[in-house]
């Protein structure tokens, strides 16, 4: 087998898609939210 360092691997490009999901994932909660008042507002 191959010898293995650990912390040796480039991870830049799944740290990038890491982000960019939680980035996602927070606009579309607050999204969420928003439309939820808004409905609760309308409905009233």
């Amino acid at each position: 087998m191959a010898d293995h360092k650990h912390g040796s691997m480039n991870i830049e490009e799944q740290e990038k898609t890491f982000n960019g999901f939680i980035t996602l994932m927070t606009r579309t909660v607050i999204a969420i939210i928003v439309v939820l008042i808004l409905l609760a507002l309308i409905n009233g």
